[in-house]
């Protein structure tokens, strides 16, 4: 299914600010929105951020990542993720997580909008993304996107109307390849070694030439490919840089989820290898709701959870007015449930729901329950902490 012209319209036409946020919640006191104004985020003015090559002190380069805000366009954001790549590679890193929305809320949330539509949206950001890295003092060599398998690619290339090499030294291939030779459109054996989540069975091969991969639309069961890529390159034999591999708005943290149900990978593949994977650019928004004893009983508030590397993360409250307000930074990732309640801590400062003395423990402990993260959340002996930093 294709995007609507009423969807397309809506995606250039919407206002930047809210690009990457959902539906303005008005249920927020007008105090949330106006106060501690100085840590309100704002439109960008067009000041390019501090560069070791510019001249700036890594503490100057740590700081304005700090406080960088999201972005207010895809321009701005794409250009904010490849920064925050370079300067995570230049830092030794080779395992990187870029995630953010890869269409504005309004038109994600839009009936007509399939998962495939998400696809290749997914694919043409990944395709720039990927562009900006090719003759880079970062990449030696080309720059391959890589969808699952051959078929997929196949489908994209003929819908999107492109070439396998689009663009100078950006390639448009898979992570699993048939033999040379063989010109089928559906290779039923694919879908069998997927299904069991185990690896490819030798049909994952590096690309000669290659500098990075960027990986899109692959789903929990395929990951495993991923990590056999990376065991057939992280050793160099010409003595050249490694190359690296991109995790592109994968949504991993649902995807880790999955790890230990019935045909997808076990639990410790997280610990193994997800672990090791860096969040260099993460934007994350979440909703919630939150019962009160006063009218309006109900109310709706959002945030999201962001960090530009080398920046740490940062929580943000959406004031209800189309920006955001830096609540707290991290050093090390939240869970999901620090970061909800980080949210509803700051609408406390604000006198918007009661403060915990006046709520009683019980209730509270009501609302939060026993357990406020996943498994993959809480520290595990074996497991990296690389994608908490």
């Amino acid at each position: 299914m294709k995007l609507s012209i009423t969807a397309l319209a809506l995606a250039l036409s919407l206002s930047s600010i809210h690009a990457f946020t959902p539906p303005t919640v008005s249920s927020l006191s007008s105090s949330s929105s106006t106060s501690n104004n100085r840590y309100e985020t704002r439109i960008s003015m067009n000041i390019p951020a501090p560069t070791a090559s510019g001249g700036a002190t890594p503490e100057e380069i740590q700081a304005a990542a700090n406080n960088e805000p999201p972005p207010s366009s895809f321009f701005e954001l794409q250009r904010a993720s490849v920064r925050a790549a370079q300067a995570a590679i230049n830092d030794g890193k080779t395992l990187l997580e870029v995630e953010f929305p890869p269409l504005p809320a309004q038109v994600l949330d839009m009936d007509d909008v399939s998962a495939y539509d998400v696809a290749k949206a997914n694919v043409n950001l990944a395709l720039d993304f990927a562009r900006s890295f090719v003759s880079t003092d970062e990449i030696e060599g080309d720059v391959a996107v890589m969808l699952p398998d051959e078929s997929e690619c196949n489908i994209m290339l003929e819908d999107l109307k492109l070439e396998p090499k689009p663009y100078p030294g950006v390639i448009l291939t898979s992570l699993r390849k048939g033999e040379e030779g063989d010109t089928r459109m559906f290779k039923p054996e694919n879908l069998f070694i997927g299904l069991m989540g185990r690896g490819s069975g030798g049909t994952v091969k590096p690309i000669e030439g290659v500098g990075m991969y960027v990986i899109v639309v692959a789903s929990a069961q395929e990951l495993p490919d991923v990590e056999e890529l990376y065991e057939q390159i992280k050793t160099p034999t010409d003595g050249g840089k490694e190359p690296v591999i991109v995790f592109y708005n994968l949504k991993l943290d649902v995807l880790r989820g999955d790890l230990g149900a019935p045909a997808f990978p076990g639990k410790d593949f997280q610990d193994r290898f997800l672990s090791r994977v860096k969040p260099v650019y993460y934007l994350r928004t979440r909703q919630y709701s939150r019962s009160v004893s006063q009218p309006p009983f109900i109310i709706n508030f959002q945030g999201c959870i962001f960090r530009s590397y080398p920046g740490h993360f940062q929580t943000l409250l959406d004031t209800g007015t189309g920006r955001y307000r830096k609540v707290v930074g991290n050093d090390l990732r939240p869970a999901l449930g620090e970061f909800k309640e980080q949210l509803t801590d700051a609408l406390r400062e604000e006198g918007a729901i009661a403060k915990k003395e006046e709520e009683g423990a019980l209730f509270g402990f009501l609302r939060t329950g026993y357990k406020t993260t996943t498994w993959w959340e809480e520290e595990r002996e074996d497991a990296s902490l690389e994608w908490r930093t």
